[in-house]
């Protein structure tokens, strides 16, 4: 594995790269209080086939931790993922994205299309779809984030890691869970509080409209227990030219922690049937 920190528009941004530059591209996006060590697991099982490039999101894992909240946000940090995607000479790369990472690849792909030749969605969604649910979102938001700042880390991963969409992670082995949590508490409560201000769901544009416009093929992931992004990935279908849905049994919003073997054999499947379209990777 190969560490990297790139400087890109006034902040340092942290990759891990695996695999020869001659190989496909998968890009990863990891989650709220995740990092790239989210994706140790699924790039492990892909390895020889694939070149991977996890990314630790602004305010996460080893990036920048910005005091400005505005440098959080949605605008932010899909120009970010453009600049750092230039320096790493990515010309076509598959663009994976969990959960709040989802939501940053969706919209990098609405503005950057020409470079990801396929989008995976893994329990994500648009945004919201009203200016009044956006307003309730971030004032939620900002009070989860006052919250982490308030009562610090350790207090606030306890709390997270109880919310019921991670409810099915209890089922894990306490190894597994115990590195959830240790990977959750190496983040910054600056950087945690600042994401949820800058780029909650609340805080971004919605994307709903723009779905009709991603012609590239789509694959959405979700857990048939997460129920909640079971329902909004069946409406993004309805709106995605070229998409494809799939639920994965006993499983939560984190399939790629709770199910990494048949999330990596997902992703070789979809990338095996683009192939045999004559799709370009």
């Amino acid at each position: 594995m190969n560490e990297k920190t790139i400087r890109i528009r006034e902040i340092n941004m942290h990759v891990e790269i695996q695999g020869g530059e001659n190989l496909p591209v998968i890009v990863f996006l990891h989650g709220f209080t995740g990092s790239t060590t989210s994706w140790r697991e699924i790039t492990k099982l892909l390895k020889g086939n694939y070149q991977t490039i996890a990314v630790d999101l602004t305010g996460h894992g080893k990036s920048t931790i910005p005091e400005d909240i505005g440098r959080y946000s949605m605008d932010q940090q899909v120009e970010d993922l453009e600049e750092l995607f230039t320096e790493l000479s990515l010309d076509q790369f598959i663009l994976v994205g969990y959960s709040m990472g989802g939501r940053i690849a969706l919209a990098y792909t609405v503005r950057h299309p020409m470079r990801v030749s396929s989008l995976i969605l893994e329990s994500s969604s648009p945004g919201l779809k009203t200016e009044v649910e956006r307003e309730e979102r971030q004032a939620a938001d900002r009070r989860l984030a006052d919250r982490i700042t308030r009562d610090g880390l350790p207090a606030f991963i306890d709390f997270w890691g109880n919310i019921p969409l991670f409810a099915s992670q209890k089922t894990l082995s306490e190894e597994k869970q115990l590195a959830v949590r240790n990977e959750r508490l190496s983040q910054s409560e600056i950087g945690l509080a600042n994401s949820l201000r800058g780029i909650g769901t609340g805080s971004q544009a919605s994307y709903w409209e723009s779905l009709g416009t991603v012609n590239l093929p789509v694959l959405l992931i979700t857990g048939k227990l997460d129920t909640k992004f079971v329902n909004i990935s069946r409406e993004m279908q309805r709106d995605f030219p070229n998409v494809r849905h799939e639920t994965i049994e006993h499983a939560g919003h984190a399939i790629h922690v709770e199910k990494p073997a048949t999330f990596a054999t997902m992703i070789e499947e979809h990338i095996s049937e683009l192939k045999n379209r004559g799709g370009s990777l």
